[in-house]
């Protein structure tokens, strides 16, 4: 049998629900006799933990002393207790339970519960092994040496005091003693003001500009006043420019007028950007630029050009190239992505604009050896670079290589006892602290140890560690594992009677549930397809769907019934562009129409790249390849990734109305 022949095999005909649960009967009855304890007890001992009720977790805890999840009902009641236990409490359960999330969690947690307390020779033993990178565990390390070493240790704290971010408090002593030193700057401390301000952070900002001191202090009243209409109150422009702290006030109404519309900040400094001295011109420069190309003005690529020799942080970076894609101007591309770190050159995305730009530069030598390096696996820009190389069927050479299952071997891994944790956690719901366990058991893995524990998630019914586990190959793949097809009745019925491409619904589900029927996201989206309630409401009074109540949209069939209507429904209004009704079901449909350009075409792939919102923006270009993937897989004929980004026309070609919901 080919490899293909296998991956249609295994992907045209997922374990049936019947099959599902007999597999899971099986794993159930090869555990310990200790599941026949209460379930209910060990959910219901879950809830004291969280809502911090200690007598009714420590009165479940007896009941639950031979559950196979009974470590967790432990580490809840020494987590309650945490800050008065003792360090023989916390070996004892170590000693015991070394190994697991569980384990790394409770080290994590006692050194901050010791670095909190002062505790500074028990801190020094449980840190001496600790290689993470907590912030928080990092303060207390330095205030350890601090009262060990003195003065001498505080050189390693100062790269933390710069951050946009709001720091532990565990840092607050030392930046203390850094200031009472003379050691931060009223420089450093402006520079972090304006790193607090980029990053939106006003009450930061508010803390650290009152902690300036003396003729450096900026007033709160002129914060809040800037706050409440940055716009008008840069546009109006009194902020005592001779002075430095008027400079700086005015560079923070700057960010937050950008912010709002660069465009009209970018109208305002104009007037005043003389009044600062060079180094200042350039932050205002960038700033606006950087706004500018996220708000999707036409003009970002030239205000960037101002900005001259100014340092650019990553996203700065990545916006720069961005703004010259959506302007198609090629040579600001390739010096934009030319000027980025080496290591972040070599990021697929970049190579590959980078080769677009090489062609638009007729330079098609250097574009194809680009291309080359980047074509030839699965993903979102190796299937971009591929088309570009003129490969016809970039999939027919995708080397899936399927395990030969042994059934013994099968059967030893559900009997590991991390493995039977991380299911009955999935049984019981316990979903974040069931993913945990489930890949602690699977890290290191060789990649055949991967697909056979892929393989036996598959059987379990958990698809996405499925999916998950068998992502995690180094060379040898399994392509049926990592594009699952369960449900394949509902996803066909729904694809046929809603008028969508199957495959781009098991493509928009893998993104959205990973195939986990019943999940519910911390927003409230429910089920396979992630259907909002109230979304759920009015697709069903769209199609008049019979008997609907709100408890059941989490029923396979109705979720991807009602999530290929929606879908399809802003596809038909947003230029029949899978692209466009993706960034509208991720984002919503008013911003995947404002983000469509205001005159002239655009390039998919570019409308993509320039999707303001990272997490959007990502989840079209993996919806997108997904789909490509899923028609492979159901033997549909290969349409090209480039062909299903098609082009993007402007807003006001669009047939979205205001009424539209």
């Amino acid at each position: 049998m080919s490899d293909n022949e296998a991956m249609t095999r295994t992907i045209l005909h997922p374990w049936s629900e019947r099959l599902r649960a007999a597999v899971a009967a099986i794993a159930v009855a090869a555990a310990p006799a200790v599941f026949a304890q209460s379930d209910g007890d060990f959910v219901a001992a879950k809830s004291a933990f969280e809502r911090g009720d200690t007598r009714a977790l420590d009165a479940l805890a007896s009941s639950l002393s031979g559950h196979v999840l009974a470590r967790y009902v432990e580490y809840w009641q020494l987590k309650s207790h945490l800050n008065d236990a003792s360090p023989e409490m916390v070996k004892s359960f170590l000693g015991r339970y070394p190994d697991g999330p569980l384990a790394e969690r409770l080290r994590v947690d006692w050194l901050k519960a010791l670095g909190k307390r002062g505790d500074w020779p028990s801190f020094a033993a449980s840190h001496a092994s600790y290689a993470g990178d907590d912030s928080e565990i990092a303060c207390y390390a330095a205030q350890m040496r601090y009262q060990r070493d003195g003065a001498v240790a505080l050189a390693a704290v100062k790269s933390l005091w710069f951050t946009g971010q709001s720091t532990p408090d565990a840092c607050a002593p030392l930046f203390a003693a850094l200031l009472g030193r003379g050691d931060l700057s009223v420089d450093d401390r402006r520079a972090r003001l304006r790193l607090a301000a980029a990053n939106g952070n006003s009450r930061l900002v508010q803390a650290l500009a009152g902690d300036l001191g003396g003729a450096d202090r900026i007033a709160l009243g002129d914060l809040v006043a800037i706050d409440r209409d940055p716009v008008k109150r840069f546009a109006k422009g009194a902020f005592g420019w001779k002075t430095t702290t008027g400079r700086e006030l005015a560079l923070y109404a700057l960010e937050r007028a950008a912010r709002k519309d660069a465009g009209d900040a970018h109208d305002a400094w104009r007037k005043w950007r003389t009044a600062f001295p060079a180094s200042d011109r350039a932050y205002g420069d960038l700033r606006i630029a950087y706004h500018a190309a996220r708000q999707l003005n036409p003009s970002a690529h030239l205000w960037f050009r101002d900005v001259g020799h100014a340092t650019l942080t990553a996203d700065e970076h990545a916006w720069r190239i961005r703004a010259a894609l959506r302007a198609a101007a090629w040579t600001d591309v390739a010096n934009a992505i030319d000027a980025l770190p080496a290591t972040d050159q070599q990021e697929p995305m970049w190579r590959y604009w980078r080769a677009r730009a090489l062609a638009a530069q007729h330079r098609s030598e250097d574009a194809r050896a680009l291309y080359a390096g980047l074509a030839g696996g699965a993903s979102y820009y190796g299937l971009l670079a591929a088309e570009a190389l003129g490969t016809t069927s970039p999939l027919a050479t995708l080397g899936s290589r399927p395990l030969a299952i042994d059934e013994a071997a099968i059967a030893s891994f559900g009997k590991r006892p991390d493995v039977i944790r991380a299911v009955k956690l999935a049984q019981l719901d316990v979903r974040i602290e069931g993913i945990r366990e489930w890949n602690y058991a699977v890290r290191g893995m060789t990649d055949e140890a991967l697909l056979l524990a892929a393989e036996y998630a598959l059987r379990v019914g958990l698809y996405d560690r499925a999916i998950y586990t068998a992502e995690r190959t180094a060379t040898r793949h399994d392509f049926a594992l990592r594009y699952l097809t369960p449900f394949r009745l509902q996803f066909a019925n729904a694809a046929r009677e809603q008028g969508i491409d199957e495959a781009l619904l098991y493509g928009i589900a893998r993104q959205e549930s990973r195939f986990v029927a019943d999940i519910v996201s911390s927003a409230g989206a429910v089920g396979l397809m992630q259907l909002m309630p109230g979304t759920a409401r009015w697709v069903s009074k769209r199609i008049a769907t019979p008997g609907y109540d709100p408890s059941r949209i989490a029923d396979v069939d109705i979720n991807t019934q009602f999530g290929a209507f929606y879908f399809r429904y802003w596809q038909d209004r947003l230029g029949q562009l899978p692209a466009l009704a993706a960034a509208a079901y991720n984002a919503g449909p008013a911003r995947a129409q404002a983000w469509r350009p205001a005159s002239g075409s655009l390039e998919g792939a570019i409308w993509v790249e320039t999707i303001p919102f990272n997490e959007t923006r990502d989840y079209v270009k993996r919806v997108l390849a997904n789909t490509v993937l899923y028609a492979h897989a159901l033997e549909r004929p290969y349409v090209p990734l480039s062909t299903r980004l098609g082009v993007v026309t402007p807003r006001e070609s669009a047939s979205v109305t205001a009424g539209d919901s």
